[in-house]
């Protein structure tokens, strides 16, 4: 039977992709990993959802189970010991609604959260429009599309491939120590984006590191669709 943590729906996820010079990722970089890149090109995401149905260890936590995340991350790879290539994320940071979530993640599992006021927009007519929004320093940042509402698959090697299957987390607890977990989803549609606003104030929320993505087109946009997904208890390596 799975040693599962975390059970939930992640849902209608924005992902917004930068090309981004790696050398400025070396100090965010756990042990034993290295960049992952798409097409020689390092990718860091802007990732804004909804965690809906929330279970841990198969436990409903009260005014816990719905609520909004944004994230920003970047991919890396791991070879394990038999050899094998497994391909993660490192996130840089996670925004969350809900204080009890960030002491838990920052406290237990070494993660970087912080909690700011956030909120939501689905709205879906004759396209589907899709926002979340968190309040840092008295002002509003912003990710949001306008897509079709139909969705459709991606295409196999295609960017948005690289990015959604990326099926391990990998956190940097010390120079020479790094926790890894298993994530596990089907493969997701994507709702075609045919508009995007981003207003992000990366170098106060992010670092100077990511200053520039405040005036950086994205490489790509898209809208996937989600799903449930389970997130296993981990390990160090």
């Amino acid at each position: 039977m799975k040693n599962i943590f975390l059970q939930a729906q992640w849902r209608n996820l924005i992902l917004a992709n930068y090309e981004f010079d790696p050398s400025d990722l070396k100090r965010f970089l756990p042990h034993k990993t290295e960049i992952d890149f798409f097409n020689n090109k390092c990718l860091v995401s802007l990732v804004g959802f909804k965690f809906c149905n929330t279970k841990v260890k198969g436990l409903k936590i009260p005014f816990h189970t719905d609520f909004e995340e944004v994230n920003l991350r970047f991919y890396v790879k791991y070879k394990s010991q038999n050899g094998q290539w497994k391909r993660g994320v490192v996130f840089i940071k996670e925004i969350v609604p809900k204080p009890a979530i960030t002491l838990v993640a920052n406290t237990l599992y070494n993660e970087n959260y912080e909690t700011m006021p956030m909120r939501h927009l689905w709205k879906n007519g004759n396209k589907f429009e899709v926002a979340y929004e968190w309040k840092f320093q008295n002002s509003w940042n912003r990710l949001k599309v306008s897509a079709d509402n139909q969705t459709t698959s991606f295409a196999p090697d295609s960017e948005e491939e690289f990015i959604t299957e990326h099926y391990w987390g990998y956190t940097k607890i010390k120079e020479n120590k790094t926790a890894e977990y298993g994530v596990e989803h089907p493969r997701w549609n994507v709702y075609p984006v045919e508009s995007f606003e981003i207003e992000v104030n990366c170098k106060e929320l992010y670092g100077n590191e990511f200053a520039c993505l405040g005036n950086q087109i994205p490489n790509s946009v898209f809208l996937a669709e989600g799903s449930e997904i389970f997130v296993l208890n981990g390990n160090q390596i």
